[in-house]
Order: C-alpha cells, then sequence, then structure tokens
C-alpha cells in the first residue's frame, strides 16, 4: 500500500514518498526484496551499517534515467578542458567556504591566508592550493596538533558525516543519469565515487561546522544520530532557501549544465544562512 513497514517492538507504518535516506544501522536488521525494490524504483538511497554502526555500502541502482545510454555517452566526451575549468571553481569555492567559516570563529589571519590561495589556483590545481588550504583550515579548527589521518573522534565524526553527504550525491548523479565512477579531478581506477568526491567539496564545510559545533569528547549514538541531520540544514541556492538535499540535487544539476554547455556561469553554489547571495 506504498508503506515501509518495520517491525520491532512495536510496529510503525512509513508512507514510502516522503523517505529521501534510509539507512540501516545494525547488521541484523532483515529486509525483504518487496522493499529493496521499491526504495530502488524511487530513488531512495540506502545505506547499510557494519556492526560499529558506521556506513559501510550503498545500494546502487543500475539504471538511473531513462536516457542513461545518451548520458553516459556525452560524459565521456566531457574534454579535460571543461572538466579543470569547473573543477577550478569547485575548488575555489571551497577554499572560500573555509576561509569564511575560520574568519567567523574569529581566526582572521588564518582566513586570509586561506583565501590567497584561491588567486594561486592552476591547471587542474597542480600546484595543491587545496591541500595547503586545507591544512590551515583544520589546525585552525581543531588545533595546531590535528592531522586528518590521526584515529580519534573528531575525524572519525569527520568521515562519518562525509559519508553521508556523499551517498547524496551518488543518489543525485545516478538519478540524473552520470556515472559516479568517472570524475573531473578524482581518476582513481579503485573508487566507485570519483564524480561525487569532487562535486561534493565544497559541502565538506557543512559537516565541519556540525562536528565543531558539537565539542566532542566521545563519537556514539548520538553524536551519529545529530550528523544524519546534516541533510535538513537549510541553506541558500538560487536565492532560495533549500535544505542541504535539496541544494545538493540544484547543484549537481547546475555541474552538468556548465559542463554540457562549456559555461561556467551556470554553476549554482550555495551559501550559508545570512551569507550575501551568490
Amino acid at each position: 500500500m506504498g508503506y515501509m513497514v518495520v517491525r520491532g517492538e512495536n510496529k510503525v507504518r512509513i508512507f514510502i514518498d516522503e523517505i529521501a535516506f534510509l539507512i540501516i544501522e545494525n547488521p541484523a536488521v532483515s529486509l525483504t526484496g518487496c522493499l529493496l525494490e521499491e526504495l530502488i524504483n524511487k530513488k531512495i538511497k540506502v545505506i547499510f551499517c557494519d556492526n560499529t554502526h558506521s556506513p559501510l555500502s550503498e545500494l546502487v541502482p543500475y539504471y538511473g534515467c531513462y536516457d542513461d545510454a545518451r548520458k553516459i555517452r556525452t560524459q565521456i566526451k566531457w574534454t579535460d578542458e571543461v572538466k579543470s575549468l569547473v573543477w577550478e571553481e569547485i575548488v575555489a569555492d571551497k577554499i572560500r567556504k573555509q576561509a569564511e567559516h575560520i574568519n567567523e570563529l574569529g581566526k582572521e589571519e588564518e582566513s586570509a591566508l586561506i583565501m590567497s590561495y584561491i588567486g594561486q589556483i592552476g591547471n587542474k590545481d597542480s600546484s595543491n592550493r587545496e591541500g595547503f588550504a586545507a591544512k590551515v583550515y583544520f589546525n585552525a579548527l581543531f588545533g595546531m596538533e590535528f592531522t586528518r589521518s590521526e584515529d580519534n573522534v573528531i575525524n572519525a565524526a569527520l568521515n562519518y558525516g562525509y559519508s553521508i553527504v556523499l551517498s547524496a550525491f551518488n543518489r543525485e548523479i545516478v538519478a540524473s543519469g552520470y556515472l559516479t565512477q568517472i570524475g573531473l579531478f578524482h581518476d582513481n581506477m579503485f573508487n566507485h565515487y570519483n564524480l561525487s568526491c569532487d562535486l561534493m567539496e565544497p559541502f565538506r564545510i557543512i559537516v565541519d561546522k556540525e562536528v565543531a559545533s558539537l565539542k566532542l569528547v566521545t563519537f556514539d549514538d548520538k553524536v551519529k544520530h545529530e550528523l544524519w541531520d546534516v541533510l535538513n540544514r537549510k541553506i541558500k541556492i538560487k536565492g532560495t532557501v533549500q535544505t542541504v538535499l535539496n541544494a545538493i540535487r540544484i547543484y549537481v544539476r547546475s555541474v552538468f549544465e556548465a559542463i554540457n554547455e562549456n559555461d561556467v556561469s551556470k554553476l549554482s553554489m550555495y551559501t550559508f544562512i545570512g551569507d550575501a547571495d551568490e
């Protein structure tokens, strides 16, 4: 009857059309094939967690759009020139948002340094300005001893939040008829989500803000539930206030429009509530 029925201590019915994401947090959960089929047909992203309740995999349909074949042929023919131009815009926007975030925290000197890297971005960011900006940014945000490779609660929370945002991008890219494997910049033969990793870069700052605001001591289920809600946060895009999930859809489609029309002015970047519209 169009409802997902969850049976536990109590039975809960949830209208499937109201679901955007389904996170299966416990590997002991059993699902029916009928439910999985309907979730795929409704283009609902399903994320499966391992026994530590961390995202492990996701359900990706073979077909996401009626003209997948045409879209994929177009994607394969994207030129290095247009991919480079769009990637440079994405990196610049990410760095700009990092600088603005740090500036809000009173780190004006570090913010100015991060902003200076934008003017140094070259072809495909060959000088790795993104990497230099990230080091300054994370040190300013979490302390000089912090590194992204360290095993700690902050990195665990960041990675968890990033994985949720990445899944949202996978959903939109597949729904638009394109392959997540073929990226603009990322080109790892073992990465199924090269394009998603490219496009999500400016949206990482949403997760960064959330994690920084939580003042973490432990990384537990309560923190994970807080991070699930990141996709419901409100931001601005194209002059309208949208949830992060809706903004991702608008942004992803603008990226494809910019690439296919060879016009980076078609890109629609988000801003935080209270920032000036872009």
